[in-house]
């Protein structure tokens, strides 16, 4: 349904539920003019981008747009607004572009950011996570997925610094992974809800 003023209304619903967690954060509405801050329709855009990426930090270009129905010009627009101020920042994750809020991950949280928005990446780092001791035929399984593919992402993980294969497999800096899945787990989907219930009797795994 498309409203009086032409903004469709599931559109507005969505802008305005993360326009609600952009508006809270400390640099809403910081860099920009009285008359930009004025528009309803600005501004709400600008803070549902800021309080979506607080909730789901590394999401790529089409993601963000798709997510929050924006055009790729609007999208594009605000993206570069908000960078501009400081209030979020681009990096470059293979083919993607990845954002983030402004200097709240480093470069390791952000490189593992990247590989948990991938779905085998993310499975194959959750499973370790819930049983160090998964073999890489386990990880196959439990993802459903061939061994070929799960070695050739462990290639890639390990060469991102983000997995150990000298003995088995084992994820590097454990905890820190565990506090991305774990904070951000409703972005990650259901094995990232269930590390999340789990995290407690894990926190004493020592990778």
């Amino acid at each position: 349904m498309t409203s009086s003023d032409g903004v469709d209304d599931n559109k507005r619903a969505t802008l305005r539920r993360f326009a609600a967690l952009g508006a809270a954060t400390p640099i809403a509405g910081a860099g920009f003019s009285e008359s930009a801050a004025a528009d309803a329709g600005e501004s709400d855009a600008r803070d549902a981008i800021t309080g979506y990426l607080s909730t789901t930090p590394g999401a790529h270009f089409s993601k963000i747009r798709d997510d929050l129905q924006l055009g790729t010009g609007e999208t594009q627009h605000h993206l570069r607004r908000l960078e501009e101020i400081d209030a979020i920042e681009r990096y470059r994750d293979g083919d993607y572009k990845r954002f983030v809020t402004a200097g709240r991950f480093d470069e390791f949280e952000k490189q593992t950011l990247g590989y948990l928005r991938r779905d085998t990446p993310r499975g194959m780092l959750i499973e370790l996570l819930l049983n160090p001791d998964a073999t890489a035929g386990d990880l196959a399984d439990a993802l459903e997925v061939s061994a070929p593919t799960v070695s050739k992402y462990a290639g890639k993980l390990e060469e991102a610094g983000l997995l150990s294969r000298d003995d088995g497999y084992a994820v590097e800096r454990p905890e820190t992974v565990m506090m991305l899945v774990v904070r951000h787990a409703d972005s990650f989907g259901d094995r990232a809800r269930k590390l999340a219930r789990n995290a407690d009797q894990l926190l004493e795994y020592e990778g």
